[in-house]
């Protein structure tokens, strides 16, 4: 299908229509296109601090057409390092593509790694180990009956500033569970940067256990809890308890509305390249867990412009300290 790209005068509207605080959708009536293709030329012109100017962005998309007439020859450096980074730090190709032109390092595109990832398997190789999908997907089945919490604070009622992802300090929590349902994990993750704590419930999902879990996790950084959103798992009832506790707001998705948390669920995804779904969390201790947190933190992520949620999370932590101070 041929792409139709924006012309000069629709990204002069862009620029003027952003200033005077338009929203997407708004701007995307504008010049006649999807709101997904305003989103994307604002993801991929804006400056760091989130201005957009459309002579820069002509510039920065003639650059890119230049770059991309140039050839590039995939070297044995080249497939050094993408093993590198898949066998040692389960990097998807699109993180190493990204990580690698932010540090301005030769790189295949990322559909071309994968094109390295399924010539290995082919020849009996376990590259493909190592990605998130090991090339599949699963559909995920959906069921069971509506959970009933007491006191819960629907996602309706959440300011629209957790939406907009403006602000940092908003969190998503979940729980994963180990095979036959013995064993679980809490995740919490940080919706701006995508900072991930996750630890092991003793007790498994038990509510009482799992708040005081929580409470234990985040109340080191009380001052940057904002609100929770959760799902409506029974291992959620203690809401009030941990609100109450940290100082926050905490809020329900719809039932069977996974993408109302959709971060949650990716990184949760993330985890199971380390903690596969048949696996026995017995087998992991403290230390194993820590471990896959501090590697899922250090990933390159696309949405901070390839820098990762540990950098991104402690920089802003440092700043708000800085400025109470």
């Amino acid at each position: 299908m041929k792409k139709s790209h924006l012309t000069i005068d629709q990204r002069y509207t862009i620029q003027h229509q952003k200033e005077a605080g338009l929203t997407q959708t708004a701007i995307a009536i504008q010049i006649g296109k999807h709101r997904s293709v305003v989103c994307r030329e604002l993801k991929r012109n804006e400056t760091s601090r989130g201005h957009y100017k459309a002579q820069q962005a002509i510039q920065l998309c003639e650059i890119r057409k230049e770059r991309l007439k140039r050839p590039r020859k995939f070297s044995i450096e080249m497939e050094k390092e993408i093993r590198k980074a898949l066998t040692k730090e389960q990097w998807s190709p699109e993180q190493i593509k990204g990580y690698s032109q932010k540090k301005g390092i030769q790189m295949v595109s990322p559909e071309r790694i994968y094109q390295l990832i399924r010539k290995d398997k082919l020849e009996g190789g376990d590259l493909y180990k190592h990605t998130r999908h090991k090339l599949k997907h699963r559909k995920r089945p959906v069921g069971g009956k509506q959970i009933v919490i007491k006191d819960k604070v629907s996602i309706d009622d959440r300011p629209a500033i957790i939406n907009e992802r403006k602000r940092f300090g908003d969190w998503e929590i979940d729980t994963i569970v180990g095979m036959e349902h013995k064993g679980a994990i809490v995740t919490i993750v940080e919706r701006q940067t995508g900072f991930l704590f996750m630890k092991r419930l003793p007790k498994g999902k038990g509510a009482k256990g799992l708040a005081a879990t929580v409470i234990d996790l985040l109340l080191p950084y009380k001052q940057v809890i904002h609100s929770i959103t959760s799902d409506n798992g029974t291992e959620f009832a203690e809401h009030k308890l941990i609100a109450k506790k940290i100082g926050t707001a905490f809020f329900f998705a719809h039932p069977y509305s996974s993408w109302e948390r959709g971060l949650n669920e990716n990184t949760n995804k993330l985890i199971r390249q380390y903690i596969p779904k048949k696996q026995a969390f017995n087998l992991y201790n403290e230390q194993d867990i820590k471990d896959i947190q501090h590697k899922i933190n250090r990933r390159p992520r696309k949405k901070l412009k390839f820098d990762n949620p540990k950098n991104v999370f402690y920089t802003n932590l440092d700043n708000l300290v800085a400025l109470v101070s």
